[in-house]
């Protein structure tokens, strides 16, 4: 990937500001939501799990991913949604709602302005042991940047996407990184939650199982 001013200075700043800006403006959201949580399904508000980062000096790194609890303390740790069998039994009632609204990945605003190993706009990172995925992504260089929050395969399928496609998507992405087109991005990830594009529990390559 040809590095420029924008992909090396510019983007990690608008990362910072607008990430401290969204914990203070959200404080009172978060704090509705972890009462909804802890109602609903008594025990911790927020899950970490362990995500695939930037590679540094052509090694793959790691880091913790923070999300709201949408799912069961009794659901398998580290499965990926659409391995698991029945994925609709593990979901508690706020999470189905905080999934449709995308609200369950609000904590990683922190991963964005304070840890800094996610920004706004970038391929979605993989569970660490989501080794297929990471395998396509190495194809088109989408391993070598940042992660992010929301990004071009998000607007263009999401969750209904074969990890062939997302990878592709990913790839696209890193070509065409400008402020521009994370603009594009940032809007298309707007108009996709309400709207609730893509949002299928368990629905990798649901696009390709309805053609067929």
């Amino acid at each position: 990937m040809r590095e420029t001013l924008y992909s090396r200075c510019i983007k990690n700043a608008i990362d910072r500001v607008l990430g401290i800006l969204g914990l203070i403006c959200l404080f009172w959201l978060y704090a509705i939501i972890a009462m909804a949580i802890v109602i609903d399904d008594p025990g911790p508000v927020l899950f970490k799990q362990k995500r695939v980062g930037k590679k540094k000096n052509g090694q793959l790194t790691y880091f913790n991913i923070f999300k709201f609890r949408s799912m069961k303390m009794s659901t398998p740790h580290d499965v990926p949604t659409h391995l698991l069998g029945d994925p609709e039994q593990y979901i508690t009632n706020v999470g189905k709602f905080l999934r449709k609204t995308s609200l369950d990945e609000l904590p990683q605003i922190w991963n964005i302005a304070i840890s800094h190993d996610l920004s706004i706009i970038g391929p979605r990172p993989a569970l660490w042991n989501q080794y297929n995925l990471v395998a396509e992504r190495e194809k088109y260089g989408a391993n070598d940047v940042m992660p992010g929050l929301t990004g071009w395969a998000q607007i263009n399928g999401r969750d209904e996407l074969e990890i062939e496609e997302k990878a592709r998507l990913d790839g696209e992405y890193v070509q065409n990184m400008s402020f521009a087109f994370d603009i594009k991005c940032f809007l298309g990830t707007i108009f996709s939650v309400i709207r609730r594009d893509g949002i299928v529990e368990g629905g990798t390559g649901e696009i390709k199982k309805r053609s067929r």
